[in-house]
């Protein structure tokens, strides 16, 4: 009994619907995108009591992040602002911190600090916390429930990835296809139907996710999509200006479309086919590598560890996804759509799959260790998590790509008499405009002018035209007995097994790279698990913990008793963990300007290990300046710093703070 192909509506929307529910099941348990940088310290650190209103609020960060004038929100209990608006920059080396300073007077009672930023990768991130001046009290501060990057806005901007990602695959990796594995391809309309809307939807996308950037970083409201001022702000960010060059590499792109659908696919000359095929090729990966490196300048690649490194390995991993999935899909909509394509064709897109996977394999595992780092942050973070289920896919992906494979070793090219038929066929569809998968999807038509004609005793297109006295009508009728004979091999076709089974396997692998797509899109706005661990790893000491390779830097109020006993100790101490240090003491009034005291003295204690109290002795290099290099840390823990500050002759008192040396 003879193998059929599946009916292509049936079969197209039972996989849909399964890649949909797939793909609902991901994102329903997604949460709104986190971003690469994430809060490591605050000063006060959420939940600390001071006896005394500090001067300013400090907040540090894993990553460099944009603020804005409104980007720190300090809020009194009865929900006022108790900030001065003036935001302060405090970054210094690998240090990524900024304050905002605090109205005098403050009364005590618990005050939120509520803060909004963009991180260098792009992504919006916000939290909120507390501390207290005196003693905790009620507060009638709401924070907004809607996570920074959520609500409608944030969904709009996340379909628009989505199908940015998906479009640029379909754009690159269905041009590829057509010069790499299947010349004939440019002049078959559905493959150009299908790289044209690629480029429409790509463009589109694009254009949306610049509108949407500012109320998608800000306020969260759509309206302020098509704020001026705002369009403006975005413009001027890292993220604005890869989106304007994605715009116009688009442009260049659509002239590499009007050439491969219009001078190459009419090119009949083999010398000037071949020639024009090496131009296109050459301008259309620089094309495509341009339009690759706007997500790498602006995404995660741009930011954390060897960002030299990590953005060519990004733009060919990107390249390598479009070559194999772009090219799967158009293979797919040839398989259906095309009146034939030749085995030499899918044996050719099969080899450049194989080398994408191989560059797949290499530039993702490199990510996976610069993005994880570790095997606990593989099984115990979001980004790992979802990493695994994109692994899983992968494989999944490339079992039925085997499949595949091993139906396209055994389809057989069609028949010379089969192929000149083809081509018969495609030329008289030519002369009135149409090609032949036009009219095989007019195949009513066709049985139509059978029953008119008599398919089987009519004589030929030809005699038809010459016999007929009207020629419009004689024309008609061989279209339609053309039409006929393209629907009769279509059905033989179809019941070709080894060709209904390619496309049974072509289709299920499309679907299950619809999912794969998703879950990428999904860990390109995803923390990173590196940077998860990290931030956990420091939360429970925000404020007084240093994190690893990052200068301890701590403030500490002091009150002598005394004539200009007032006054805050800034220490910092570079790079802050074990072995030799560099210290930094600035004394300061309380109205900021330097306090000359006539000694300071520091002292470390490591309690746990009965280590200390080390004495440090720094040197007076300025007014209100001290330093000391050298001050040697004999091992990691939880060290107190003890500064003693001395303001007249009898007038001195002892501050501490605790910190985590790693």
């Amino acid at each position: 009994m003879t193998t059929t192909a599946p009916r292509l509506g049936t079969a197209v929307a039972r996989l849909l619907i399964l890649a949909a529910a797939l793909l609902g099941t991901l994102l329903a348990g997604a949460a709104p995108a986190s971003a690469h940088a994430a809060l490591t310290g605050s000063d006060p650190r959420d939940g600390a009591v001071v006896a005394t209103a500090p001067k300013e609020v400090n907040l540090t960060f894993s990553e460099q992040v944009a603020m804005s004038a409104d980007s720190i929100r300090v809020l009194d209990p009865a929900g006022r602002r108790a900030d001065t608006g003036e935001m302060r920059d405090l970054c210094s080396g690998s240090v990524v911190r900024y304050g905002v300073g605090l109205r005098a007077g403050l009364p005590d009672g618990t005050y939120t600090v509520a803060w909004q930023t963009v991180s260098a990768d792009s992504h919006p991130i916000a939290g909120a916390f507390t501390f207290s001046i005196g003693a905790p009290s009620a507060t009638a501060v709401a924070l907004p429930e809607q996570n920074a990057g959520g609500g409608l806005v944030g969904g709009l901007y996340g379909i628009a990835r989505y199908l940015s990602y998906a479009s640029f695959a379909v754009l690159v990796g269905g041009g590829a296809f057509v010069l790499a594995c299947w010349p004939r391809g440019a002049g078959v309309r559905p493959v150009q139907r299908t790289v044209v809307r690629a480029w429409l939807t790509l463009t589109v996308a694009t254009l949306a996710m610049l509108l949407l950037r500012s109320p998608y970083t800000g306020s969260g409201e759509l309206s302020d999509a098509f704020d001026l001022a705002g369009l403006k702000a975005v413009l001027e960010t890292k993220t604005g200006a890869a989106l304007t060059s994605r715009l116009l590499l688009l442009g260049a792109a659509a002239l590499f479309v009007a050439v491969l659908f219009g001078s190459y696919a009419r090119r009949t000359d083999p010398k000037e086919r071949k020639d024009l095929a090496f131009g296109l090729g050459l301008g259309g990966t620089v094309v495509a590598a341009g339009i690759a490196g706007t997500w790498a300048l602006a995404e995660h690649a741009s930011t954390g560890i060897q960002p030299g490194i990590a953005m060519p390995v990004d733009i060919l991993h990107l390249l390598a996804v479009a070559a194999w999935l772009g090219g799967l899909t158009v293979l797919l909509v040839a398989l259906y759509r095309a009146p034939s394509v030749e085995r030499s064709a899918v044996e050719r897109f099969s080899k450049v799959a194989f080398g994408s996977v191989l560059v797949l394999a290499a530039t993702g595992l490199y990510q996976s260790w610069r993005q994880v780092g570790s095997w606990s942050a593989l099984t115990d973070t979001r980004y790992g998590q979802l990493l695994l289920v994109k692994i899983g896919l992968l494989a999944v992906l490339l079992g039925i790509a085997w499949v595949s494979r091993r139906w396209t070793q055994r389809l057989a090219d069609p028949t010379p008499t089969e192929a000149g038929d083809e081509a018969e066929s495609e030329e008289a569809g030519t002369a009135d405009g149409t090609t032949a998968g036009d009219e095989a999807g007019e195949q009513a038509e066709a049985e139509e002018g059978m029953a008119l004609v008599g398919a089987a005793s009519e004589p030929g297109p030809e005699t038809v035209a010459e016999s007929h006295p009207d020629p419009e009508r004689a024309a008609q009728l061989a279209r339609q007995r053309a039409a006929v004979a393209t629907a009769r091999r279509k059905r033989e076709r179809d019941a070709d097994p080894e060709r209904a089974g390619l496309r049974r396997s072509v289709l299920t692998e499309a679907a299950v790279a619809v999912v794969l797509l998703a879950v990428t899109t999904v860990l390109t706005s995803t923390e990173p698990g590196r940077t998860e661990e990290e931030a956990g790893r420091t939360g429970s000491t925000a404020g007084s913990a240093a994190v690893p390779d990052r200068p301890v830097d701590i403030r500490l109020p002091f009150d002598t008793g005394g004539v200009d006993g007032k006054g805050v100790v800034r220490l910092s101490l570079d790079p802050g963990r074990t072995g030799a240090n560099a210290l930094h003491l600035f004394v300061e009034r309380p109205n900021g300007k330097p306090l000359d005291v006539p000694e300071v003295k520091v002292a470390l204690t490591l309690k746990a290990k009965d280590v200390g109290p080390l004495p440090v002795a720094p040197d007076r290099i300025q007014t209100g300046h001290w330093s000391a290099s050298g001050v040697q840390i004999p091992m990691p823990g939880e060290w107190t710093i003890q500064v003693t500050v001395r303001t007249s002759d009898i007038d001195q008192t002892t501050i501490d703070k605790n910190v985590k040396i790693g």
